[in-house]
């Protein structure tokens, strides 16, 4: 595993500067270019996997659905772009990024496919189609299978495994922490399959606490911002364990406990979801439902070279999770 010190030699900044920026420190005055210098360095050296280089013959377009600010917020994204433009390096071909805000811009370019990662309006899906012939969704997981190939998470499988996993540790007061997405043109929320698996799965097993459940964007300020509600709410009533929907949101609910004087995991146990490069910095470490992002883009990159090469029938590719229990939890 890398070091915080051996992210500070690669990106060429102070170890204290890498751990604050790690730990979403937001008394740190550092820039965004820093920032993202930082968090991309972590994810690189974490990336373990070589392939062998081949001979450039494609070029494609990596379209992320959010702008290079939001994607800071949500190392997720950043890591599966990370893991689908490697992908891109190892074999030869050509890549060009375009972030949310000036996808558009691609009509100059002579690409033969795109990977487009995050969620997509049937609207934006419209547009896509007609800038490149082939297309991948990432992590869009209501689009429709017809429109392209899709790579994807079985997020209600991993919820069901943390929901399980606490249990199995005899825990059985859980609250949730989520956010909630809606496409970048309109203003439509997006059903989250980690918040509706939680409700249904505790709600079969009689568990479920709906006063205990909060949800507002994917990001570090939510998450702080969330449990600190919860325990202005319920106070010593705060339940055993968060499962919390992503890391980001996970890393502000540590900081929050931590600032009240709430042990983790002696009082409160914390879950979340993706395993971002800094889940293992933080303090405490953060126990995680590990998705392998890296992956996630690697395929995205293999599935649209089967199109370009003459596959006509379209292909879903669902990447497995792992439960990382680390220091949050039991």
């Amino acid at each position: 595993m890398a070091t915080i010190k051996d992210i500070a030699q690669k990106a060429g900044v102070s170890i204290a500067t890498v751990s604050r920026v790690l730990n979403y420190d937001e008394s740190l005055s550092v820039s965004d270019q820093t920032k993202q210098k930082i968090f991309e360095t972590a994810e690189a050296l974490s990336y373990k996997k070589k392939q062998p280089k081949r001979h450039p013959i494609k070029k494609v377009a990596i379209v992320h659905w959010y702008t290079e600010q939001e994607e800071l917020e949500d190392l997720y994204y950043m890591s599966i772009r990370i893991g689908a433009e490697q992908r891109c390096q190892d074999q030869g071909i050509q890549v060009v990024r375009y972030f949310q805000n000036n996808y558009q811009n691609l009509e100059s370019e002579d690409i033969e496919g795109i990977i487009a990662i995050g969620k997509f309006s049937d609207t934006q899906v419209q547009e896509l189609q007609k800038l490149a012939p082939h297309l991948v969704f990432v992590d869009d997981y209501d689009r429709d299978d017809r429109n392209g190939d899709h790579v994807a998470i079985d997020f209600k499988r991993a919820t069901c495994k943390v929901l399980d996993h606490l249990q199995d540790k005899g825990v059985t007061k859980i609250g949730y922490i989520g956010g909630r997405e809606s496409y970048k043109d309109e203003a439509t929320l997006i059903a989250d399959p980690r918040e509706e698996t939680f409700q249904s799965y505790m709600n079969e097993l009689g568990m479920l606490e709906r006063k205990w459940m909060y949800s507002g964007t994917f990001s570090v300020h939510d998450g702080y911002e969330l449990m600190k509600q919860a325990i202005e709410d319920h106070g010593d009533a705060l339940p055993e364990a968060f499962f919390v929907g992503n890391d980001s949101l996970a890393v502000g609910c540590l900081r929050a406990l931590n600032e009240s004087g709430i042990k983790v995991p002696e009082r409160v146990q914390v879950i979340g979801v993706n395993d971002i490069s800094v889940a293992k910095y933080v303090y405490p470490p953060l126990s995680t439902v590990k998705v392998f992002t890296e992956m996630m883009g690697e395929s995205a990159i293999d599935l649209l070279m089967e199109r370009i090469n003459g596959r006509k029938v379209a292909k879903t590719v669902y990447i497995a999770t792992e439960l990382v229990v680390r220091e949050s939890s039991l």
